[in-house]
């Protein structure tokens, strides 16, 4: 049953894993606009979204369903490729970034929830 079980059961380790998966999260969306920014886009910076500010990035349905259900989602950081200046290669790294962001901070850890 998600988060939401191991809130219940044991709420320390419900924070020790909590905390870090919604920085994942954020670090994920933050890289989409870091990366689009740095190839010319500015709109993510524009909006705000270029934060670590977990308000900016959390999505309440894919929050909850995330400590529900064990899966869920952040709000899209927006991003314009028509401003980018070499689209195909911004649509490769940007779409990129946020798998490239995350793929590193698991830590070969294996919770079984």
């Amino acid at each position: 049953m998600g988060l939401l079980n191991l809130l219940l059961n044991n709420p320390f380790a419900f924070m020790l894993i909590a905390i870090p998966l919604m920085y994942a999260i954020i670090f994920h969306e933050l890289a989409h606009g870091w990366v689009a920014y740095r190839m010319g886009d500015s709109t993510a910076k524009e909006m705000g979204r270029l934060s670590l500010n977990p308000l900016k990035h959390l999505d309440p349905i894919g929050t909850l369903m995330l400590f529900i259900f064990g899966f869920g989602w952040a709000k899209p950081v927006p991003v314009n490729f028509g401003r980018i200046r070499d689209f195909r290669k911004g649509m490769i790294l940007v779409s990129s970034a946020g798998i490239i962001t995350n793929s590193n901070s698991n830590f070969g850890l294996n919770f079984n929830l």
